[in-house]
């Protein structure tokens, strides 16, 4: 367990209130992390704290925030010192999918809107939290991307290509901080049973058409993301950063 033990250490997640986020949180929490989990809706992050909180490990605490905002994110990361202390832990799950249709025919906000909240806003949240990280030489930033990275799509390729550009925004700064002991590292799921991708599962014979198609024949599970939530965060990981590590029961192998 000492591995993969995580007392003592603040872990500060986005997009967190359910799905893998919330799954991600409670593993770390039982790891013995403190985690400050973060959405949008106070309701819905009070009642995952709870939850949370109700397994009696580490503890939680939910603050709300749009992450599509600066200032948002800045309150976040600030009352994030004020009840959990210096981070040591950042999983930037958030993210968002506006838009479904061609790239060549994307509005111009619903691009802006994509490539803000699924880069810029995890290029704003290490630039916020990096100077806790290096003032104790060490830290861990883990950012969701997509097997979306991986090849073009026709109706979802704006969303693929902000995930590319996260994957490299990951290696940019791992190789930037990686002196200073931060590691960077992203996190490339395939199709997972969450209600943000419903729209993509929810229908019993595209998902038989799809689980045909990926060896471990089944969707991916939130709680497919615990592990390597702990993983990451702990020192188990210590010697890899800049990686994309692809979760998506072998749909997507390299050839």
């Amino acid at each position: 367990m000492s591995l993969f033990d995580l007392t003592g250490k603040v872990a500060l997640l986005t997009g967190a209130s359910k799905g893998m986020g919330l799954a991600m949180a409670t593993a770390l929490a039982e790891h013995g992390a403190t985690v400050v989990i973060s959405a949008r809706k106070q309701d819905q992050l009070d009642a995952a704290a709870e939850g949370i909180n109700a397994l009696g490990k580490g503890k939680a605490f939910g603050i709300a925030c749009n992450v599509g905002y600066k200032d948002q994110l800045q309150a976040l990361v600030d009352q994030t010192h004020e009840k959990a202390g210096k981070i040591d832990v950042v999983i930037g799950n958030a993210g968002v999918n506006p838009y479904y249709g061609k790239t060549s025919e994307i509005p111009d906000d619903a691009y802006d809107k994509t490539m803000n909240a699924n880069v810029k806003s995890n290029l704003w949240l290490a630039q916020m939290v990096a100077p806790d990280m290096i003032e104790k030489g060490s830290g861990s930033m883990a950012f969701t991307s997509s097997i979306g990275a991986f090849k073009p799509s026709v109706m979802l390729g704006t969303y693929g290509m902000s995930k590319l550009a996260l994957i490299g925004l990951c290696r940019n700064l791992a190789a930037e901080f990686g002196p200073k002991g931060l590691r960077f590292n992203a996190i490339c799921p395939g199709l997972v049973k969450t209600e943000f991708a419903r729209e993509l599962w929810d229908n019993p014979e595209v998902e038989k058409r799809i689980k045909e198609e990926i060896p471990l024949r089944r969707l991916g599970e939130p709680e497919d993301f615990a592990g390597l939530a702990v993983f990451l965060a702990s020192d188990a990981s210590r010697y890899m950063t800049g990686q994309a590590l692809t979760v998506c029961g072998g749909s997507n192998m390299w050839t």
